[in-house]
């Protein structure tokens, strides 16, 4: 093949190769490297031509014969080779580039070569040719700079691919390499959200005696992990070692370890350490602080030290937020308190809080446990004016409650409307519509919403069966009853004691001993 005919497939090549990298040009951030430069040199006009001959040679002209590869070890250059592997917009024929000319051409690669190519491998999400290239890298020479390094170790950290983050780390120690605190963090922080907590406190320990330092947000980070798995006094051990690496908790640290503390019910130390913020000079409680802790008193239906708490905050001049007055609400609700609930809803307009879904279904649940059905279905008009949709608790409080009072084609009509709404539906919505009509006997409208459920890609659970097989026992229907318990095993659906001891009971009264028998063996 000539030049000139290789030239007049330059036009082709850029067609056929796979585009990957959007812009000609490649920026780099920061960081140094072996070659000192910030960024590579740009060629010559008279290279360009160079540059495009070299890469119609590499896809069209393989295997290269021994004359074309004396050409290019006389006239190819590292800043030459870097253009190719850029101009190609493709990183396996620029690995391609790479290998070749490492075995048969004796060229010093630049720095910007490799960079380039795990760059692109990474942003393409082919972490074992990234690795790859990394490896030539290292045997040629260069070491990486922290920039790269530590983009390496957040590409494979965001891809699940910890054990070869924590290679390179470790790779990085030994060939003393800086790695930034970001890259660390950024790397704990996916562990951590990728629920791989006890990998990220391990990389935290083995890179204690390296010059790794944490800071505030290395720590604040592994607080938050082992607060949402409630391992609280674990929290603790990382917030008291704190001061001994030279950092103090902010109000995220704070936040972080009294919300872990009060979710697992020890509200008064985490109301502790709120009075602790509000002697420091450096930081002060934020409005999730307060609810965080008067969220724990509600749980606990210690609302008098909730409102109490409340008022403090707002005396302080920090305003609530809907998820206070959410948080106030429910409390209140739950305790039967329906009067400071609904002195606290007529407030939030006044704050500049606007009722939501999670407002109007905790005043539901509270009306509902009062047994006043008929204020709760008020709020749902009240819902409708707001504009405010109705979420899967909502119906599933209120249905519930109007079963209860065996008001059951009220209920069935709020089912009907679920259905029409773009809800995922749920068995402990359908369940007490199903018991409600089987215990007044209609088992063909409870077997219809079964089906119906079905239709809707909504598996019967193990209440749904054990409602079905009472409610045909109950009418003395015993082989459909057998029929669903047979149904319920072939779908995977663990019977429990009331369920079996229920239909066993029912068959031997039905004089049926031997199916008596048959399920009790099955079951054992």
């Amino acid at each position: 093949m000539t030049l000139f005919s290789l030239t007049n497939r330059v036009s082709r090549v850029l067609s056929a190769s796979k585009v990957f990298i959007r812009h000609r040009r490649i920026q780099f951030h920061g960081g140094s490297h072996p070659q000192g430069n910030k960024e590579p040199k740009a060629i010559q006009k008279q290279e360009s031509w160079f540059v495009k001959v070299v890469c119609t040679l590499f896809v069209y002209s393989q295997p290269l014969d021994d004359a074309c590869l004396s050409y290019l070890n006389n006239n190819l250059t590292p800043l030459i080779e870097f253009e190719v592997v850029k101009w190609l917009k493709n990183p396996t024929f620029g690995l391609k580039v790479l290998e070749l000319s490492r075995l048969n051409l004796s060229i010093n690669h630049s720095f910007w070569t490799y960079n380039l190519l795990i760059r692109s491998f990474c942003c393409m999400g082919l972490y074992g040719s990234a690795r790859l290239v990394f490896d030539y890298m290292k045997i040629d020479g260069h070491l990486p700079d922290s920039t790269l390094l530590g983009f390496m170790i957040s590409s494979f950290g965001r891809a699940g691919e910890f054990g070869m983050a924590r290679k390179l780390l470790a790779e990085a120690q030994s060939d003393d390499v800086m790695v930034t605190i970001f890259a660390v963090n950024n790397l704990l922080n996916m562990m951590v959200k990728q629920n791989n907590l006890e990998e990220a406190v391990s990389l935290y320990k083995e890179n204690l005696g390296s010059n790794f330092n944490p800071d505030t947000w290395t720590f604040n980070i592994l607080i938050r992990g082992l607060c949402r798995v409630g391992k609280v006094d674990q929290a603790f051990e990382f917030f008291n070692d704190m001061r001994s690496f030279g950092c103090f908790p902010d109000i995220v640290t704070y936040n972080t370890i009294i919300n872990g503390l009060c979710r697992e019910y020890e509200v008064d130390r985490g109301h502790s350490l709120l009075n602790e913020i509000r002697l420091r000079d450096d930081c002060a409680p934020n409005v999730v602080t307060y609810t965080s802790v008067i969220s724990g008193y509600c749980k606990l239906g210690k609302m008098e030290e909730a409102s109490a708490l409340f008022d403090k905050m707002m005396s302080s001049g920090t305003l609530p937020s809907v998820v206070t007055f959410n948080v106030l609400i429910d409390g209140f609700g739950k305790v039967g308190d329906m009067l400071s609930a609904k002195s606290l809803y007529e407030k939030m307009a006044s704050f500049g809080c606007i009722p939501d879904v999670v407002t109007f279904t905790s005043l539901i649940n509270g009306y509902c446990q009062i047994g006043d059905v008929n204020r709760s279905l008020q709020l749902w008009d009240a819902m409708k004016v707001k504009n405010v949709s109705p979420n899967v608790y909502t119906f599933a409080i209120t249905i519930n409650a109007l079963c209860k009072e065996n008001r059951l084609r009220e209920a069935f009509r709020l089912l009907r409307e679920l259905q029409c709404r773009n809800i995922v539906p749920k068995p402990f919505i359908f369940n007490p519509v199903i018991d409600g009509f089987c215990k007044a006997g209609n088992l063909d409208e409870a077997n219809r919403i079964v089906a119906e459920m079905e239709k809707k890609k909504c598996d019967p659970d193990k209440v749904t069966f054990t409602i079905l097989i009472i409610g045909h026992c109950m009418k003395g229907r015993m082989l459909k009853a057998i029929s669903i318990f047979d149904k319920m095993l072939s779908v995977g659906c663990t019977p429990d004691d009331i369920t079996v001891r229920s239909l066993i009971s029912c068959l031997l009264k039905a004089g049926m001993p031997k199916e008596a028998y048959l399920i009790s063996t099955i079951t054992s």
